[in-house]
């Protein structure tokens, strides 16, 4: 099963939070505004894809973009994925249930994230 893992990143664009999904070679990565909680809709934008290594990695980030902490980690499976949502159960340490991430209609290049505990 694919892993996941949320990093608590404290850089130059300030406090937020990286959801990384595996996927074959690399993670996904979006960054969270806020850290993820039941109900909220947090804004979230979607970075490159990061290197596997963060999945067990906490500590300085190259090149003076901050450090990072592990806030979650496990194991995930989709439910759906488009182009414009996606929507993965989380079994995590912290979150277990239904993570979604869609494109926000005002502005495409924006997402929406949002749990909700199963």
């Amino acid at each position: 099963m694919p892993r996941f893992v949320i990093l608590e990143h404290q850089g130059p664009r300030g406090l937020h939070w990286d959801l990384m999904l595996q996927a074959g070679e690399v993670l996904a990565t979006w960054a969270l505004a806020e850290p993820p909680r039941p109900g909220a809709t947090i804004p979230a934008e979607a970075l490159p894809d990061h290197r596997p290594l963060y999945l067990d990695y906490e500590g300085p980030v190259s090149a003076g973009r901050g450090t990072v902490t592990r806030w979650d980690q496990g194991t995930y499976e989709f439910e759906a994925h488009g182009p414009d949502k996606i929507s993965v159960l989380l079994d995590g340490e912290k979150l277990t249930g239904r993570a979604t991430l869609a494109r926000s209609a005002d502005d495409p290049a924006a997402w929406q994230f949002s749990f909700t505990p199963v």
